[in-house]
């Protein structure tokens, strides 16, 4: 009796952190480049009964959670028309880094978010204000893109009247008498295990070793094997009636598993009347 109880007590802690993921997911229903988590449960050890017999004779203790994962499947797009606005089609995610890590990897990371914006500076950077990191135009005139180094996208307002990016995540300025030139070339990461990186919040993931014994390994978006949409945003890949549907499913594990405590009192409760 005591055994059910706590493997009810144990059932019931599981379906709760299912439901915190559930819960997680259906707030960022509407969260620019969120991806989703499930959740996966494994049984706890098992007692022997006796070892005799041709078989094991043995009682199990309960559930605990396995695993708890990161599903990578694309989002829908959304039309913005906002020209920074960017959508990743294919794998893949842009590096972004804090300003006050500038010369260090430290402050990289990884995002699938591209609502990005231009300081009155000329930098693009995301809504907390890190920097989009590209690659550097090591051509001295844009038609041909030969990449250098990884750093801040930078437009000077002072060279360039406007600016836009293409497929192949060129960064391609305009002076005012109507001339283009390739400044930089979106930084593309492209993890081995994207499910191993860890979300540190804001949309943002860090690199972990379970991801990519490299660390950030910066591409360009044509090396990547994807290419950029400007002026569409990658939106939450959770689909809300699978996430009402496993709701439904956790609550009555749930409620199961407070059935098994409430029967497991009653027969221990019998027990005690059995000496009055």
């Amino acid at each position: 009796m005591l055994r059910s109880m706590y493997a009810g007590v144990s059932g019931m802690k599981g379906f709760q952190t299912k439901l915190d993921v559930i819960g997680n997911n259906i707030s960022n229903v509407n969260t620019i480049g969120y991806k989703k988590s499930t959740i996966n449960f494994q049984d706890l050890l098992s007692q022997n009964m006796s070892g005799g017999g041709a078989n094991p004779m043995q009682v199990g203790l309960g559930a605990s959670t396995g695993a708890i994962n990161v599903n990578h499947n694309a989002g829908s797009s959304m039309t913005t028309g906002v020209g920074t606005d960017l959508a990743m089609m294919g794998d893949g995610f842009f590096i972004v880094q804090n300003p006050d890590d500038v010369g260090t990897d430290v402050g990289q990371y990884l995002t699938r978010a591209g609502n990005f914006t231009v300081t009155n500076e000329g930098n693009l950077v995301n809504p907390q204000g890190y920097n989009v990191m590209g690659f550097t135009n090591t051509a001295a005139q844009g038609d041909d893109f030969v990449a250098g180094d990884l750093e801040a996208i930078v437009i000077n307002p002072n060279d360039y009247d406007s600016f836009s990016i293409n497929r192949a995540g060129e960064v391609i300025g305009k002076a005012a008498d109507g001339t283009e030139t390739i400044l930089f070339g979106l930084g593309i990461s492209n993890p081995e295990n994207p499910t191993g990186l860890n979300k540190f919040g804001g949309s943002l993931y860090e690199m972990t070793g379970g991801a990519s014994a490299l660390g950030i390994n910066a591409q360009t978006v044509e090396g990547a094997n994807t290419s950029v949409a400007s002026g569409m945003l990658e939106m939450s890949n959770v689909d809300l009636t699978e996430e009402f549907t496993e709701m439904i499913i956790a609550q009555r594990g749930f409620q199961a598993n407070s059935r098994t405590i409430t029967t497991s009192d009653e027969i221990l409760q019998e027990v005690v009347n059995l000496k009055r």
